[in-house]
Formats: C-alpha cells, structure tokens, sequence
C-alpha cells in the first residue's frame, strides 16, 4: 500500500503517490474539490496572553526539532511554516474553514449528536 494512502495517513494525490490507477478527485468527477486536515493547539478562551505566548513558542520550538519533524513526516504529514505556526494564524484557518464549510453543513442539514 502506497503510505500516504495507509489508514491514518493521506495527504497525496494518486499520481503523486505513484498509484497512477487512482483516479484525482478532478478525474472522478469533483474538479475544485479539495478537503484538507491540520493540527492545532487550543486553549480555554481568556488563557491568559502570556500563557499563550510561552504555549505556542514550546509548540514552535518542538516542530523545529529534526526529530519531531522527521515523526511528523512518518506520518503523512505536512508542518505548517513558521509563519503560520501563530494563534493569529490558527484562527484565521479555523475562520476560513467555517466560511467554507458552514453552507455544505447547513444544507446537508447536518446536526452535532
């Protein structure tokens, strides 16, 4: 099995994983769609700005290792680059996501259990 495509993994298109039999999601009919994962740290709304800050340089500071980068990796994934790596960023990616797929869910008439 292609790694990419072990459960748990999955960032590549077909061709890219040297599966060229797998269809892209352009070629199965759904030409634009694309969904992606990411990873973040959250904390309990009013954490104080300090604890933020020192929270997310240790976040900063650990994916710079070559060590966690090179686990990371292993698993199919991809670090996001140090300019990117911000609460400021982070939020801005959760709010791009909703904007996305707020309409999807809403009209699918999707429920939280």
């Amino acid at each position: 099995m292609v790694p990419s495509l072990k459960p748990g993994g999955g960032r590549c298109g077909a061709a890219d994983c040297g599966a060229p039999e797998i269809p892209t999601v352009d070629e199965a009919g759904l030409p634009g769609f694309y969904v992606s994962s990411s990873d973040g740290f959250w904390v309990r709304r009013g954490t104080p700005k300090d604890v933020v800050v020192k929270l997310n340089a240790a976040v900063v500071e650990a994916l710079a290792d070559p060590s966690v980068r090179s686990r990371i990796a292993d698993n199919s994934r991809e670090i996001f680059p140090r300019d990117q790596q911000t609460p400021e960023a982070l939020r801005a990616l959760q709010k791009a996501e909703i904007e996305k797929w707020w309409p999807i869910i809403k009209a699918a008439g999707i429920k939280a259990e």
